[in-house]
């Protein structure tokens, strides 16, 4: 293995590691008394402020965007970016760190029906096994076989929400990343994010709650900072280091990594069924992209 493809394995499970501890900041940031929709506009407002800084600092002309293309940025940042925050950082409120990341990661597999519906991508029959494995997954997560579901339908709801918000990104993304850089759409979708969520935010009511509770804007910071804007660099780095197949299956470390850090920091529970659910969830991206990585040693050979 060359020194390029290990920095990239080091790159991508970080930046795997740091989207895990998400939940970690969301939760005490709920305990101080920060709504979902607060918490979304932190995360998303002071990642705008960073990654404008980045711009600034590298190439300005990245600021640059032509009006007519302004719907793909409402896309990223409203559509999906905004939308999938609110449900996911409900989600854990609702359930547990480690089931809002398992039905956040239902997004892979609805990006394949997006996608075959968008840009009609052939779905295999691999595809399909994979999707069924992935909703049987779901179902033993929340417990739902052996009559042990603890945690409210709504929920569910939630993190299958935050799922498809997320698999949105993929779509309205790739039109904008045909024609910008990455940095360009990360800074819009953060900013247009933050500025939709604004209204909705009650910004003195939380700037008092920054003020009361010490450890918020540290919170906020680092929520922003550790858990969005620094796993994208990382991420995006090492994706120029190894296939892009590799780099997702690797990047599934984040719902491990939740889970850990609920049961470790929250005391949350692991039953045989969550167990079984989590392991279905791993098999079925397993062999999403086993086949993608197959396709590109194929087209590389040929």
């Amino acid at each position: 293995m060359s020194k390029k493809e290990k920095r990239g394995i080091f790159l991508i499970v970080f930046a795997g590691i740091c989207w895990g501890m998400i939940g970690i900041y969301t939760r005490f940031l709920s305990q101080y008394g920060f709504s979902s929709v607060q918490i979304t506009f932190i995360r998303n407002i002071i990642s705008a402020v960073e990654m404008s800084l980045l711009i600034l600092l590298t190439d300005r002309k990245r600021f640059v965007i032509a009006v007519k293309d302004i719907w793909m940025f409402l896309g990223t940042g409203i559509c999906s970016q905004a939308f999938f925050n609110i449900c996911y950082f409900k989600a854990i409120e609702m359930t547990t760190m480690s089931v809002a990341a398992i039905l956040l990661y239902t997004a892979p597999f609805m990006v394949l029906f997006m996608s075959a519906m968008f840009f009609k991508e052939k779905v295999t029959f691999q595809k399909i096994v994979a999707v069924i494995i992935a909703f049987l997954g779901c179902i033993f997560t929340t417990g739902s076989f052996n009559g042990t579901m603890q945690f409210s339908i709504i929920g569910i709801l939630l993190g299958l929400g935050s799922g498809f918000g997320y698999a949105l990104y993929s779509i309205f993304g790739s039109f904008a990343l045909k024609k910008y850089h990455p940095f360009t759409v990360t800074f819009y979708t953060f900013l247009f994010a933050g500025i939709f969520l604004m209204p909705f935010s009650q910004v003195r009511q939380g700037m008092e709650q920054m003020q009361s509770h010490f450890m918020a804007p540290l919170c906020g910071l680092l929520l922003a900072t550790m858990s969005t804007l620094l796993p994208f660099l990382c991420y995006t780095e090492g994706l120029q280091c190894m296939e892009a197949g590799k780099a997702s299956v690797m990047a599934f470390v984040e719902p491990l990594v939740a889970t850990l850090c609920g049961i470790i920091l929250f005391h949350e529970q692991m039953t045989i069924s969550n167990t079984i659910g989590i392991c279905l969830i791993f098999i079925a991206i397993l062999l999403l992209n086993i086949k993608f990585n197959r396709k590109i040693q194929s087209r590389n050979v040929g």
